[in-house]
C-alpha cells in the first residue's frame, strides 16, 4: 500500500511540475521587466535569465526528479529495517524535540506555500494564493523562534569530521541492502548538510523574505552599497530562490530518509530514543562513543 502511495505522489509531482513550471513567476517577471528600460537599474539581463530559464528548470528538477529518484530507490533498494525490541539510547532531549518540532511544522508550511506563491498563476491567483502568502509570512515567525536555539544546541555535533568524507564516498550506505557499520557520529554527513542549509540558509531566507515583503527596512544597506530599492529587491529574490531550491531539495531528502528509507527512524525525534541496532549500523562512531562512557 505504501509503495502505491509513493508512486501516486511521484506521478502527482510530475504532473504538477509539468503544468506549473511553464507559467512560473510570470507576474513577477512582468513586473521586473518593466524596470529594464534605459537608465534604470543593474542586473537586468542576469535577473531575467535566472527567472525565466535557470530557476524554472531547477525547480522543475526538484519538484519532479527528486521524488522520482526516491521512488526508484524505495522500489529497488528498499528501506533499511532495524530491531525495535532491543536496547534503546536516549539521544534527543525534550528541548531538542520541541525545537525540532517547531522547525518541522515551519517547513511543512513554508515550502508548500512558497511554491504556491511562485506558481500563483496556475492556481488562478486570488484569495487562495493571498492566503498562502499570509500563512507563509506568519509561519516565518515560527521558524525564527526555532532557528537560533536549534543552531546553538546542535552546532558542536554538526561540525564536519573525517567520518563525513567516508560517509559521502559510500553515500551513507543507502545504495546497498546490506547492514554494514557506517562511519558517522550522532549526525551523519547528510544531516549535517541539511542543518547548515537550514540554519545559515534559513537566516538568509528570513532576511531576504522580509526585504521582499517590506524593502523599506533596508534603507541603511541601500545607502551603504549604493543600491536602489529595485536592485536590492532583485538581489534578495535571487538569493531567496537559490537558497529556497537547496532547502526544498534537502527537505524532501530529509523527509524521505526519516519516514521511508529507515523504518521507524522518525520515532526518535518524537520520543527521544534510537534503537541500538540503528545506532550501531548508521552511526557507528557515535555508538562506540556511547559504549566508551559506560
Amino acid at each position: 500500500m505504501l509503495k502505491y502511495l509513493i508512486i501516486l505522489l511521484s506521478i502527482s509531482s510530475l504532473v504538477f511540475g509539468y503544468t506549473t513550471v511553464s507559467e512560473a513567476n510570470q507576474d513577477l517577471i512582468t513586473t521586473m521587466l518593466a524596470y529594464g528600460k534605459e537608465g534604470s537599474v543593474y542586473l537586468d539581463e542576469v535577473f531575467v535569465a535566472l527567472q525565466t530559464k535557470i530557476f524554472k528548470n531547477a525547480y522543475l528538477g526538484i519538484i519532479v526528479i527528486v521524488p522520482l529518484v526516491f521512488l526508484v530507490h524505495y522500489l529497488i533498494i528498499g528501506p533499511k529495517k532495524f530491531k525495535h525490541d532491543g536496547k534503546k539510547y536516549y539521544v534527543f532531549t525534550l528541548f531538542n524535540r520541541i525545537i525540532h518540532g517547531i522547525a518541522a511544522v515551519s517547513f511543512m508550511l513554508l515550502i508548500p506555500t512558497g511554491l504556491i506563491m511562485m506558481f500563483g498563476s496556475v492556481f488562478g491567483g486570488g484569495e487562495f494564493v493571498r492566503a498562502c502568502k499570509d500563512i507563509h509570512a506568519v509561519t516565518t515567525i515560527l521558524f525564527v523562534i526555532s532557528v537560533i536555539p536549534m543552531f546553538i544546541m546542535w552546532f558542536k555535533n554538526m561540525l564536519f569530521t573525517g567520518d563525513d568524507i567516508k560517509w559521502f564516498m559510500i553515500l551513507g550506505g543507502y545504495l546497498s541492502k546490506e547492514k554494514k557499520p557506517i562511519p558517522a557520529g550522532k549526525f551523519n554527513a547528510g544531516q549535517k548538510m541539511w542543518f547548515w542549509v537550514c540554519t545559515i540558509g534559513g537566516v538568509a531566507m528570513i532576511y531576504t523574505g522580509v526585504t521582499i515583503y517590506v524593502n523599506d527596512l533596508n534603507i541603511a544597506v541601500l545607502t551603504m552599497f549604493g543600491l536602489t530599492k529595485i536592485e536590492m529587491l532583485r538581489l534578495c529574490i535571487i538569493v531567496h530562490n537559490v537558497v529556497g531550491m537547496a532547502m526544498t531539495a534537502l527537505f524532501f531528502t530529509h523527509v524521505y530518509m526519516s519516514m521511508f528509507a529507515i523504518k521507524g527512524a522518525i520515532h526518535s525525534i518524537i520520543n527521544g530514543y534510537k534503537e541500538e541496532e540503528e545506532v550501531e549500523i548508521l552511526h557507528s562512531t557515535y555508538y562506540k562513543e556511547l559504549n566508551k562512557t559506560k
